[in-house]
């Protein structure tokens, strides 16, 4: 296998591109492309059968990691960097040492029928990505974020979610309104009203709507949903981390009964 272009320049355009990415997590929405760092994502996007539009190797990473040349054969195009340079537009404290550049995907219309998470301005991009792992795991395959949500393919939700964001269908920038796209009923997560999970049988196909961190659903969006429900929390906490929640939620919906 031919070893890929070695790149030492850091003003190269491609190199210039991912810093950019890497720096701006709404980047993405101007460039049309995202840098996928490591090789559980790059993998992750392959078995899916997206297209790379680049694969960039650390230096080292190229004659210690054989099992990862393959990759090159699936981009447009491959190039090694040195190392430094590699660590210049890395967003990891160790840097993995390999990333690819894929287009971001059309985005689509809202699937009225399917089984949805609704993310009302969710902040924090790690709570993001875990309830996007949740929701691919549990096979919830839609979710819809209200604008102000942390951007869904910012490289910390990307991360988070572990390869989750190749399975599912994301539609983001939404305004409350939009949800009326929907033919199945909303479904609230609250921390002090609503019916008890485990006893409250669950509509399927639904929508759960997970609010923002410290003010929760919007008040216009909670007045659309259908039911609210809450976890029971017998240790006496005031509320579980908003990931945590949808966790337990979407995980309820696939028990038998409920």
């Amino acid at each position: 296998m031919d070893e890929p272009l070695l790149v030492t320049a850091r003003d190269n355009p491609l190199l210039q591109r991912v810093r950019k990415l890497a720096a701006d997590p709404g980047a993405y929405r101007k460039l049309g492309q995202v840098w996928l760092e490591g090789d559980h994502l790059v993998d992750a996007a392959l078995r899916r059968d997206f297209r790379l539009e680049a694969i960039i190797y650390a230096e080292s990473a190229w004659h210690e990691r054989p099992d990862w040349r393959g990759f090159s054969l699936r981009a447009a195009r491959a190039a090694r960097v040195p190392d430094a340079l590699f660590k210049g537009f890395s967003a990891l404290e160790s840097p993995a040492r390999v990333g690819a550049l894929m287009s971001v995907p059309p985005a689509p219309t809202i699937e009225p029928e399917a089984a949805s998470v609704v993310l009302d301005r969710l902040q924090d991009a790690g709570n993001v990505g875990s309830i996007l792992r949740s929701a691919a795991a549990f096979g919830v395959r839609q979710v819809l974020a209200i604008k102000g949500t942390a951007a869904l393919w910012s490289g910390k939700v990307l991360r988070a979610g572990m390869g989750a964001h190749f399975g599912l269908r994301l539609v983001e920038g939404l305004q409350a309104s939009d949800l009326e796209a929907l033919r199945v009923p909303l479904l609230a997560t609250s921390s002090h009203g609503g019916l008890l999970l485990g006893q409250a049988r669950l509509p399927r196909p639904c929508a759960w709507v997970l609010g923002h961190e410290g003010q929760g659903v919007d008040e216009a969006l909670m007045a659309r949903c259908a039911q609210t429900v809450r976890i029971p929390q017998p240790g006496g906490e005031e509320s579980l981390n908003v990931a945590a929640a949808a966790a337990v939620c979407l995980f309820a919906g696939t028990l038998p009964g409920q």
